[in-house]
């Protein structure tokens, strides 16, 4: 009997050395050889298809480098061979939850739980799926499931749970009880900025005299109902003529259905700045207003010649215009390389990725969409036909173009790995959130989740939106996300960010922990409860009152232009500014003069030191918001001019000391909703006379230092 145990033995020992494509692969796993990894276990389904670990272990060399959409379908087979196979279920679970694709998870991860008896790691996924799905009451039975089922790693997601919807005290109590020292500290950060953080300052209120431009946004609306018609209009405000005052360009419509690129518009237009609070209408020889059925606006220099040029984002294709620095623009869409013809383009930032010293082009898509095949929506009773809900159209990728210096962009998109996630893209912002030196992209989405696009430094982006936890806001639900800013709004010298969304949504605040993650701060900051009635689309993070503290500006107005006759909603609404009470609470101050608000841009238009507005109104003349507020601080404004660096210094991060404390600002032009603001950098330093320290880390990785400069000053600053 002994012997025949050891022949047993002997003979399974040497078919687990054997020397079999499975075990080379499994060897080469560990050793994160992962392209032989990949080879040996291509080379082991070949020989067996229906072998279900070597389907899984593919899975894992894929995912193990983050490619996570490879990783599925070999998931997914080892899962259908063999439910019973070690994790194999749970891993298809765990790849569609990384995927967003949360349904899809939420059936994995039930399979799983039907088919092994090791519960526990399938009902914590099942849980951060359910929780993702917008359903909290059955993600909470599930965190505690997992926790009972002995998977002590769930009770940190629990506990940042709790957190998220605002349970804040139980939260700390299961960190606590389960030592997770990791997210304990991330909590009890949060906290520092929570209401009773710090003592509540009263800060000057806000106001603003508004004087309308004399033109007419037309959305091209006749009673149809196209999606496009709730969208316009974006706007800039640059200084195309480079002397020292910021000008406007107001993107505009076209009608309907008529939506070639280059077809019947009502004209965008552009204004001149005439040094007296008034512009002037020089559309007819810019070469501006042929644009289409236009969207939105992205300004910079992108050709480093000293003039600002213009990218506007449209339905049926985007227009590239080189500014000559004559007052005339070029239509240089063609030989850019960057007309997306065919493609519906909402926004669009200018930024060096590389850091060449060159602005490269992030162009943020929406949906497919066509006038011949669009929907019937809503009721049919006369007056009452409503808009379709997102849902009812296919997403589209996002673009990247990268600037070849010689007036050319290639498209990298596939490349960056910035088309590999299809979204409803509608805002977009640019910071560098881990402070690598390297900028970020955030993309604000429509009703799906968000894209947070980390720079890895090698031309490519790693969609990171779920595990930042900026994806979903704090009730773990996908808003319908809007305009987006990339700001420091509590000067701890992190970048944070803020997105408007609809009415009943709320605006998430995502304050930046230092760790790589964010949480939603919006109900401690008290914009949650303030924000709930307003659609908000575009926004601005400014510090409107000086006083030292960025505020927040929404320009709101509803979607449905008939939404009493179905919501207690209004359909014209005013717009907000969120005044920052300096301790991580807002105050929330409505402007007079409701409309149908969209776009919102920033400059200073009378050089007075005080930011001030202009904003797009549907069916109306665009609004001149000119800040008058009373009682304001001292303040700087800087105008960087790079050399090394891409000439408008985009993408410089600036660090201000003054006696009362320390301030942090980047240059871009991406702020809000299809808006492009003046790339000044505004600094409100209350009772300081002077800053103390200005240090500026310049995209080229040269630090430049200033000391001892005045308040109440512009200041144009050279790299060197």
């Amino acid at each position: 009997m002994i012997a025949r145990i050891q022949f047993w033995l002997l003979i399974v020992i040497g078919l687990l050395s054997a020397d079999t494509p499975l075990e080379r692969g499994l060897e080469a796993f560990r050793k994160r050889d992962f392209p032989t990894a990949e080879r040996e276990f291509q080379q082991a389904i070949r020989e067996q298809p229906s072998n279900a670990r070597a389907h899984k272990f593919l899975g894992m060399v894929y995912t193990a480098q983050e490619r996570f959409q490879l990783a599925e379908e070999p998931f997914r087979q080892a899962c259908a061979l063999d439910p019973h196979e070690e994790n194999a279920c749970y891993y298809v679970g765990r790849v569609y939850y990384t995927l967003n694709r949360f349904e899809d998870s939420e059936k994995a991860f039930d399979l799983a739980l039907r088919n092994t008896p090791e519960r526990g790691r399938s009902l914590h996924g099942l849980a951060l799926t359910l929780e993702a799905l917008g359903r909290n009451s059955e993600a909470e039975r599930r965190y505690k499931d997992a926790i009972d089922a002995g998977e002590n790693s769930a009770a940190a997601d629990y506990g940042m749970f709790l957190f998220r919807v605002g349970r804040a005290a139980e939260s700390l109590e299961i960190l606590r009880r389960f030592n997770c020292k990791v997210e304990l500290e991330k909590v009890t950060k949060a906290l520092e900025n929570s209401p009773a953080a710090r003592p509540r300052l009263d800060p000057a209120s806000v106001s603003f005299e508004v004087s309308p431009l004399n033109m007419v946004i037309n959305n091209g609306a006749s009673g149809r109902k196209y999606l496009v018609e709730t969208m316009i209009a974006g706007l800039a405000v640059f200084d195309y003529d480079s002397d020292g005052w910021p000008d406007i360009f107001v993107a505009n419509g076209a009608s309907l259905p008529g939506l070639q690129k280059t077809g019947p518009a009502f004209y965008s237009r552009l204004y001149r700045n005439n040094h007296d609070g008034t512009f002037t209408d020089v559309t007819a020889k810019s070469g501006l207003s042929g644009t289409g059925y236009s969207m939105g606006v992205a300004a910079a220099d992108y050709d480093n010649d000293g003039w600002v040029d213009l990218f506007v984002t449209g339905v049926r294709g985007n227009m590239l215009y080189r500014n000559r620095g004559d007052g005339t623009f070029e239509d240089v869409t063609a030989q850019a390389g960057v007309g997306g013809e065919g493609e519906w383009s909402v926004a669009a930032a200018w930024l060096d990725y590389d850091n060449d010293g060159w602005l490269d082009l992030f162009v943020v898509r929406y949906v497919a969409w066509n006038p011949a095949t669009e929907l019937l929506c809503g009721t049919q009773r006369p007056g009452m036909r409503g808009y379709c809900h997102p849902q009812h159209f296919q997403p589209l990728a996002n673009a990247l173009y990268h600037n070849q210096r010689d007036g050319t962009f290639r498209d990298v998109s596939a490349e960056s790995g910035v088309d590999g996630y299809k979204g409803k893209g509608m805002g977009i912002a640019i910071g560098d959130y881990d402070l690598d030196g390297r900028i970020d992209v955030f993309v604000g989405n429509d009703t799906v989740p968000n894209f947070l696009f980390h720079n890895e430094g090698n031309g490519r982006f790693r969609e990171v939106g779920t595990s930042t936890w900026v994806a979903f806001n704090g009730d773990g639900r996908a808003l319908s996300s809007m305009g987006a800013d990339f700001r420091d709004y509590d000067n701890d010298g992190r970048e944070d960010i803020f997105v408007t969304a609809l009415s009943n949504e709320t605006f998430p605040l995502f304050r930046n922990l230092g760790d790589g993650t964010f949480i939603d701060l919006s109900v401690p900051s008290l914009i949650a409860g303030t924000s709930l009635p307003w659609s908000g689309w575009s926004n601005g993070v400014f510090d409107f009152n000086n006083d030292g503290y960025k505020d927040i500006f929404t320009a709101n107005g509803n979607v449905i232009d008939n939404a009493e006759s179905i919501s207690s909603r209004l359909s014209r609404q005013p717009n907000t500014v969120f005044v920052n009470r300096g301790n991580g609470t807002f105050r929330s101050q409505t402007l007079p003069g409701p409309a149908f608000h969209r776009g919102a841009a920033f400059g200073d238009f009378n050089q007075d030191g005080k930011m001030d507005v202009v904003v797009t109104r549907l069916n109306e003349s665009p609004a001149v918001l000119r800040n008058d507020s009373a009682q304001v601080g001292h303040w700087l404004e800087l105008r960087l001019i790079g050399r090394k660096s891409n000439r408008d210094g985009i993408g410089a991060w600036i660090h201000v000391v003054s006696k009362s404390g320390e301030q942090w600002n980047r240059v871009t032009t991406s702020v809000g909703y299809g808006c492009s603001s003046d790339r000044i950098v505004h600094f409100g330093l209350g009772k300081d006379s002077e800053a103390k320290i200005i240090d500026i880390d310049w995209p080229s990785g040269i630090k430049q230092r200033l000391e001892n400069i005045r308040a109440d000053r512009f200041l144009t600053i050279e790299e060197r």
